[in-house]
């Protein structure tokens, strides 16, 4: 399977298996609608809704999707390409309206995972030639350019904001919304949703989604886990009430060279793709949180992932090692039902400060 058609396939396979998980109540109707933006196969469903309402509703949060994916893309034309081209030359600009909410969220979030998470580090991500929509043709850079822009050290915390104006200290940062933008979008798309008089839905992006109210006569969502190999299930978690589930894999976006597999999580320390960890899911109140969280578990890895889950208030992990290992805190084993135990080893951490549980940023 290619590296470009893999999402794609993969995503199809998640929504199909969402979709059998999430079953229909007698008399409830349930509306699916799919679209693709951010590079993945979007879904809503919808509770309580008819077909021609659906329809209405799902043109409105697609046009949404689209707005921003070409306001937020790291190589296309668009508010951040020009942002990104301002910090290379040095110069102070007016900050986007579009993007300033989500630079805000992204670098108080870069602050609480101690930089694991970094969206200043697109130039890293570039030159592993992710700043493409095929990656299959590339090629691992130069050790030399790597310890390069390690020199540089590009990071949120270079940005400077002065009242409606931006600049960066460093001309190496280079903006990449990509471990965060899907969450943030997914968080406005149910504000609109709620907006519209929509309360039990599902918005999902390749697997990654917020669920708000239930599926009907106070019915749970039930949600499925992906498992790495992107062709089975992990396992699955009931939500109702508003919680967004979201996981980060290498499996996303890879290529191979020479045998081996290279993907697009780069850990900001070393400037190599992380390791130790093949997947992360976590559950929290918010997208956008969730979202940049996963990718942070993600470099933190198998000793590590504590600290950082409770510097940003995430409550619920857990950690797929490479190994096979798998990771959780109490309050995760006690949501999450494991498609298969037999022969895995399960480390349970020790139970999370009740700050970090209610989700208090």
């Amino acid at each position: 399977m290619s590296a470009s058609s893999a999402p794609g396939r993969r995503s199809l396979l998640l929504s199909l298996l969402l979709s059998l998980l999430l079953g229909c109540d007698a008399g409830t109707s349930i509306q699916n609608r799919q679209f693709l933006a951010f590079g993945t196969l979007m879904e809503l469903t919808l509770a309580g809704v008819d077909g021609q309402r659906a329809d209405r509703i799902t043109a409105v949060i697609e046009n949404d999707f689209h707005a921003l994916h070409q306001a937020w893309h790291a190589w296309d034309p668009g508010p951040l390409a020009l942002l990104n081209q301002a910090f290379a030359d040095g110069e102070r600009v007016a900050l986007p309206k579009v993007v300033k909410p989500l630079l805000l969220a992204s670098r108080t979030l870069s602050t609480r995972s101690d930089g694991l998470f970094d969206p200043a580090i697109g130039r890293l991500v570039d030159l592993w030639g992710f700043h493409r929509d095929d990656p299959r043709d590339n090629r691992p850079p130069s050790p030399e350019a790597i310890a390069e822009l390690l020199r540089q050290h590009p990071s949120m915390k270079d940005l400077r904001l002065d009242g409606e104006q931006v600049s960066s200290l460093n001309s190496a940062v280079k903006l990449d919304f990509g471990a965060i933008g899907k969450g943030y979008g997914i968080d406005l798309a149910v504000e609109r949703l709620r907006s519209m008089g929509v309360e039990n839905a599902i918005v999902n992006g390749g697997g990654d989604l917020r669920a708000i109210g239930d599926r009907g006569n106070g019915a749970p969502w039930r949600i499925a886990i992906r498992h790495p190999d992107g062709e089975h299930l992990l396992g699955s978690i009931e939500v109702s009430g508003d919680e967004s589930v979201f996981t980060s894999g290498g499996y996303e976006r890879n290529y191979y060279w020479r045998g081996e597999r290279y993907h697009h999580i780069i850990d900001p320390r070393s400037g190599y793709p992380a390791r130790g960890t093949a997947s992360v899911t976590v559950i929290h109140s918010d997208a956008t949180t969730a979202d940049a969280a996963a990718t942070a578990l993600f470099i933190a890895g198998p000793t590590q992932w504590q600290r950082i889950a409770r510097q940003m208030g995430v409550g619920m992990v857990l950690l797929l090692a490479e190994n096979g290992d798998l990771h959780m805190n109490p309050a995760m084993r006690a949501r999450v039902k494991l498609t298969d135990e037999s022969g895995t080893r399960i480390h349970l951490s020790a139970p999370f400060p009740a700050a970090t549980m209610a989700g208090e940023q």
